[in-house]
Parts: C-alpha cells; sequence; structure tokens
C-alpha cells in the first residue's frame, strides 16, 4: 500500500501531532502510517479522508497484488 498522507499532510499545512489530534490517534500512528509501516484501520482511514476531504482510494493506493 503506498499512501499519499503525507503529501496531504503538507497541503493542508499540519504537522503529525496537529494530525494526529484531528484524526485521534498517537503522532507514532501517523508517522508509521506515513512510512508505510502501518496499514491504518478502516476507521482511521475514514477519518483521515474527512480531514482531508477526500476518498480513502486517493489517500491510499493498493496495487493489484494487495487487491487480489
Amino acid at each position: 500500500m503506498k499512501t499519499r498522507l503525507k503529501e496531504l499532510r503538507a497541503r493542508e499545512g499540519f504537522n503529525q501531532t496537529e494530525l494526529a489530534k484531528r484524526a485521534r490517534v498517537s503522532r507514532q500512528t501517523i508517522s508509521l502510517i506515513e512510512r508505510e509501516d502501518l496499514m491504518p484501520s478502516l476507521l482511521i482511514a475514514v477519518r483521515l479522508s474527512h480531514i482531508f476531504n477526500e476518498p480513502i482510494e486517493k489517500i491510499f493506493i493498493f496495487d493489484g497484488e494487495e487487491l487480489s
């Protein structure tokens, strides 16, 4: 899974701590997701989608192998 989280966070001017507070997760969780070391839960993905006003599939991109 690839993520555009860091790009979107920069676009909005959020640091990791600010985004974590908005998403109700730890800053470490945001860092792990950005480094693609953690796949977020559906609930976190939906929260991030609402924060950035982007569909989940525009934030998290899966390759074909991951989906089959």
